[in-house]
């Protein structure tokens, strides 16, 4: 018989409390990631699966830049903060396009666990471990050849000293609810993880040894599931999220540091960094007048008005029949006082925020404010 979901949060209860033991430093050749589309930076729109259309990028861009956002993502605010240059998708090859300092491996819509024949990516974790593994025996080979391509490719070392980051577990729970109930998904936890896990492990194989990991954020705010599984009020919790949504994110991220934990004391010449993106994303939706934002949950880029301005068969900036009337969703006129962009994508503004919190180091374990190398210049 399998054991019961809550034995799972009771060990990992036991290993929250025993604090990692040595933390990221800054101070990087390269980053490798891989995720989702809360970091892709075009993987899906140039494998040709999706195309965004304005107004995506506008904020910064000022076109479509195959991120799902209006402007920046967390990722690029944190890039910028270790001055590095932005991460170019694995497979946006086309011009000049520079590895030197990194890879993107991030595909919007990929899960931990393999695609199922309705999957919106088919570029799951363990594929996107390959597409690594493949890019540095690729690097390898022809950095050997001489010099020619030398601004344009890591080094050898920078594979090992690099930053390997990880934003990558969203679409298994969110996708899950569409099918199963709470307590299989629950249940189905520990086999997403032990996924997770195994692709860590060819890495750290493959040379790695600073891991960054980003824990899921609140899944039952995204107007998207709101609208899905919010239409009866006693779905909802005090903000008007779906309750069982963050519940299951909550158990996910439990048991996520808690393997965290695992890998820092199986492989003692690496370092684990665990960041909470739950509790920022959540403290921002909970308080985002104080830092200046109107809707917390109301999407900027939709259709419908409030009060989520999400119609889940006309996506931001798409143009569709409905009812055989022509609509089209589009943007509200500032994007910056909207925490949402799209219904599932948060807004650059948003995302500058949850990215300031990120370095003050206090939502990570171990935490490392006392070894920022970099003065930043915050909004909030």
């Amino acid at each position: 018989m399998a054991p019961k979901p809550y034995i799972f949060q009771i060990i990992a209860l036991l290993f929250i409390f025993l604090p990692l033991t040595t933390s990221i430093h800054f101070k990087l050749p390269a980053i490798f990631n891989f995720g989702d589309s809360n970091s892709d930076t075009g993987e899906l729109v140039a494998a040709g699966v999706y195309s965004l259309e304005p107004p995506y990028g506008r904020s910064y861009f000022t076109k479509p830049s195959g991120r799902y956002c209006d402007g920046r993502l967390i990722i690029d605010f944190l890039l910028e903060a270790m001055d590095l240059p932005f991460l170019n998708a694995y497979l946006d090859s086309i011009g000049r396009t520079s590895f030197r300092k990194g890879c993107n491996f991030a595909a919007a819509g990929s899960t931990i666990e393999p695609p199922t024949a309705r999957a919106v990516s088919p570029f799951s974790f363990r594929v996107q471990v390959a597409q690594f593994i493949r890019f540095k025996l690729q690097v390898l080979r022809l950095i050997a050849k001489g010099k020619k391509l030398h601004k344009y490719l890591p080094d050898e070392d920078y594979f090992q000293n690099g930053l390997y980051m990880f934003d990558i577990g969203q679409n298994d729970l969110a996708g899950a609810f569409y099918s199963k109930t709470f307590d299989q998904i629950l249940a189905l936890i520990p086999s997403i993880l032990t996924e997770f896990e195994t692709g860590i492990k060819i890495l750290y194989d493959q040379g790695a040894r600073n891991f960054w990991v980003h824990n899921t954020g609140p899944l039952g705010c995204l107007a998207q599931n709101v609208a899905k599984f919010g239409t009866d009020p006693s779905s909802l919790d005090e903000l008007g999220c779906v309750s069982k949504h963050n519940q299951a994110a909550k158990v996910f991220n439990l048991q996520l540091h808690t393997l965290c934990k695992k890998l820092q004391g199986q492989y003692a010449d690496s370092n684990f960094t665990y960041v909470d993106i739950y509790t920022i994303k959540w403290n921002l939706i909970a308080n985002y007048s104080k830092f200046g934002f109107e809707q917390p949950i109301m999407v900027c880029c939709g259709y419908g008005g409030p009060p989520l301005n999400y119609d889940s068969r006309i996506g931001c900036g798409k143009t569709e029949v409905l009812n055989g009337t022509t609509m089209t969703a589009k943007a509200c006129s500032d994007s910056s006082e909207y925490v949402n962009w799209d219904g599932i994508h948060y807004s650059e503004a948003a995302n500058q925020y949850v990215s300031s919190q990120i370095l003050t180091g206090k939502h990570s374990d171990p935490p490392f404010s006392d070894k920022m190398p970099f003065l930043l210049g915050l909004k909030f």
